[in-house]
């Protein structure tokens, strides 16, 4: 067995080289733009430095803050499949056996350590002494174990999960994972939340062992909860309060911040950043997402490959991100974000170069002369996509396709679109996990993720072939002939992964940010 110092060379590269330079630095002023190529981001230990000089009070304790979510919450229970708004607020009241810190490190967390077997197939973890779930009662193995098991069943055979076998109780502080196969990949999978096996309805009584516990949920308008004494990491959090206010969408969310009503608010669009006012400090991160347009293939214009194509070729995505985000985001060609340094594929960024006269010849080909109609839909939980639909509408009417945008809020966005399939296009953004195949595993056909309703057998084998692999080079090697294929055949129109913009009231400080869905508020302070 290795001990998790030298761990497996296909996750210590992934955390050591991927995701670096997610933090920003605490300054309104412009920084030079993310360029597109194979170079690595400039290291985020170096950014949080500079954020920390900035920073000269130092943390106290009490207080409270109210941070702004733009979209209700889809669930309180960590086991259940949610959005990435939702992750990035139960992050406070959840943790798993690891858990990411800023730097994009897989950290002990319900486990004081783990090994791993040499074939990757038994995971041991230790459980950390004393630890307390938010109702006072002690985190035992048997709790560990009926997450686990828990957890795996939500997720079904469909999931990363399907290669889990059993967990084994060697003692009341050790728990062994058994997988069916060797699956190098699996750590960053058990960062979902450990919860009490004596909580029957963790959705409305949430426990967990976060540095926040739950007080109250009112659906569509907050979630409270409060500072939990018994939190195992010494010093945190330091706010005593906290509340996630639910607004109707980002521009109420944005009127509220400039009222004073709401002290956090993620994702600004260059424009709120200019209005925002100087009673905020902005900082400038990125969103470690997948934006782009996706295109359901059962669509008949769309199932042929050429009028993908051509939409790929007539979609401008410097003049989306120079309107959305001054330049800031980094233009992307495939589902994978650019700090998975490792695993990325940069030749996927010039598959499809802005050209119109490419994109009416492919759709004279495809038998589409004078265009087709196409409705793309947005969601009011986003202004940047809101935003995003618009720009593109306008530049594929330049080829002669004739769009419709139709905007609806994010749970109609859930049932229609996301699991119902009812869609021709749609302007959204994805995140993903520290492990390189979330980001793929969607294209695979007859994925519950697979709303494009995507097919193709050589994406299929590749995806397999590299999620098996246990020899990095040829693992990273795979995952980028993924990205290809996804980008010869015009799967979606990739974007960019965004810049982020966080507005912070200037009464607080330590805000960080995170390689994955993240508002941490156990480091957030009062001055």
């Amino acid at each position: 067995m290795k001990k998790r110092t030298l761990f497996l060379s296909v996750m210590a590269l992934l955390v050591s080289a991927a995701l670096c330079g997610c933090g920003g630095s605490k300054s309104t002023e412009a920084s030079e733009p993310v360029k597109n190529s194979s170079e690595a981001p400039a290291s985020l230990a170096a950014e949080a430095e500079t954020t920390a000089a900035a920073e000269t009070a130092e943390p106290g304790d009490g207080g409270s803050a109210v941070v702004g979510v733009t979209h209700d919450l889809v669930s309180l229970d960590p086991h259940q499949s949610t959005d990435a708004r939702t992750r990035s607020v139960v992050f406070n009241l959840y943790e798993g056996l690891v858990k990411p810190d800023p730097d994009g490190n897989l950290i002990p967390a319900v486990a004081s350590d783990y090994k791993i077997s040499d074939d990757a197939a038994v995971y041991t973890f230790t459980l950390r002494d004393g630890l307390k779930f938010h109702d006072g009662s002690l985190v035992t193995a048997e709790d560990v174990k009926y997450s686990i098991e828990r957890y795996a069943e939500i997720q079904g055979e469909s999931s990363a999960f399907s290669v889990f076998d059993h967990v084994e109780i060697p003692d009341e502080k050790t728990v062994e994972v058994y997988l069916k196969e060797g699956y190098s990949e699996f750590l960053p999978e058990i960062t979902f939340g450990i919860i009490p096996a004596s909580n029957p309805d963790p959705e409305k009584n949430p426990i967990g062992t976060g540095p926040f516990k739950f007080v109250s949920y009112t659906p569509g308008q907050k979630l409270e909860v409060e500072k939990f004494e018994d939190y195992w990491q010494e010093g945190l959090p330091h706010l005593d309060h906290v509340e996630f206010k639910i607004t109707a969408d980002s521009d109420t969310a944005f009127m509220e911040l400039q009222a004073g009503t709401i002290d956090i608010l993620d994702y600004l669009t260059g424009a709120q950043v200019k209005a925002a006012g100087a009673d905020c400090q902005i900082l400038e991160g990125t969103q470690n997402m997948v934006q782009g347009m996706f295109l359901n293939h059962a669509y008949e214009p769309l199932s042929d490959v050429r009028v993908r194509q051509a939409i790929c070729y007539a979609v401008n995505k410097e003049e989306i991100n120079n309107f959305l985000y001054d330049g800031k985001s980094h233009l992307i060609g495939s589902h994978m974000i650019p700090k998975l340094v490792r695993y990325y594929e940069p030749a996927a960024e010039n598959q499809y170069p802005y050209d119109t006269e490419k994109a009416k010849e492919l759709l004279a080909e495809a038998g589409y002369p004078d265009g087709f109609d196409l409705e793309i839909i947005a969601t009011t939980a986003s202004t940047q996509y809101m935003d995003a639909a618009q720009i593109i509408a306008d530049q594929l009417t330049r080829v002669g396709i004739r769009t419709t945008i139709r905007q609806i809020e994010w749970s109609s966005w859930l049932d229609e679109v996301y699991h119902g399939k009812q869609f021709q296009a749609t302007v959204v953004g994805f995140d993903g996990s520290l492990a390189p195949n979330y980001w793929m595993k969607r294209y695979v056909t007859g994925s519950s993720k697979n709303f494009m309703n995507y097919s193709s057998e050589e994406y299929d084998d590749t995806y397999q072939k590299a999620l098996m692999a246990v020899d990095d080079s040829e693992k990273a090697e795979l995952y980028k002939r993924c990205q290809m294929i996804l980008a010869e055949d015009a799967e979606s129109v990739f974007i960019q992964d965004p810049a982020n913009y966080v507005a912070v009231n200037n009464r607080l400080g330590g805000y960080q940010f995170y390689p994955l869905s993240a508002q941490d508020l156990s480091v957030v302070y009062e001055k």
